[in-house]
């Protein structure tokens, strides 16, 4: 049996492709000051969903909608019985976003596929790139709305049921441009999931690292507190007598950034 010669280089994606795909979706919902106000859900969503879409199908992808409205661009592989290959992330945006936070995991997939096309490669497994929904929570809290529902941390009605600040549902929001999708968000399954992101951090930088593997994640818990304090805590009161909210809190709020920087987490850089 002739076994095929293996190519000695690895496939190169074209970086000024990817750059050029990157300017071309900033456009839509530029803002003056050089970044990208593009809300989840709104109709400017709505147009770089159109443009993903269309990008995907023009490379022979077939692109399904779930009922989170997370986008799912499918290249087939060798073996399409086995669970695919994650590849994405977001294209919604802060109200003052940049144009690469979220958009470049999902354009830079993209550009994988595009090179895997063009150099006529097949994978063993399927790839699939996923445009997840509401990952900023900038519109509809909290951040990670359509992957939370993809895995299990919420309930899908409750998803639907959360407002922007104009009293839009999420449902409804979903339904005005069109893509709540007829699969059910959870019901695709993943053999890995890879997203490329920028550092929002100065890790790499401080280090002279130019990429990193992310071995661990920001953990968000939230609280509300209410301090409560005394009556007559300013003016004649002797200090011996006061019990000031205020001071109360203040002294939560060092607590808080004392204990976060005697167990900060480590945070290495590893080249690749």
């Amino acid at each position: 049996m002739t076994v095929p010669a293996r190519p000695n280089h690895n496939l190169a994606i074209s970086s000024e492709r990817l750059w050029d795909t990157l300017m071309e979706t900033a456009q839509i919902g530029a803002t003056a000051k050089g970044g990208i106000n593009r809300l989840t859900l709104t109709d400017l969503d709505r147009q770089v969903r159109d443009w993903f879409r269309t990008q995907a199908e023009a490379l022979g992808c077939a692109v399904g909608i779930d009922d989170m409205g997370a986008m799912y661009a499918r290249r087939n592989g060798q073996r399409d019985d086995i669970p695919p290959i994650g590849l994405g992330s977001h294209l919604d945006t802060q109200p003052t976003g940049g144009k690469f936070d979220g958009t470049l995991g999902t354009l830079a997939a993209l550009e994988v596929l595009r090179t895997l096309q063009a150099a006529g490669y097949e994978t063993y497994a399927p790839i699939e790139i996923v445009n997840w929904t509401n990952e900023e929570g900038s519109r509809f809290a909290p951040a990670l709305i359509a992957s939370g529902v993809f895995g299990g941390v919420f309930e899908r009605d409750w998803a639907y049921a959360q407002k922007d600040r104009a009293r839009t549902t999420f449902g409804a929001a979903l339904d005005a441009i069109g893509y709540r999708g007829p699969e059910r968000c959870g019901a695709r399954k993943f053999s890995a999931f890879f997203e490329l992101h920028i550092e929002q951090g100065p890790i790499l930088e401080r280090e002279g690292k130019d990429i990193g593997v992310v071995s661990g994640v920001q953990g968000v818990r939230w609280f509300d507190c209410t301090v409560t304090g005394r009556d007559a805590h300013a003016g004649s009161t002797p200090m011996t007598a006061r019990h000031d909210a205020l001071l109360g809190a203040a002294r939560m709020v060092d607590a808080t950034d004392r204990i976060a920087r005697e167990h900060a987490p480590l945070a290495v850089a590893t080249s690749a």
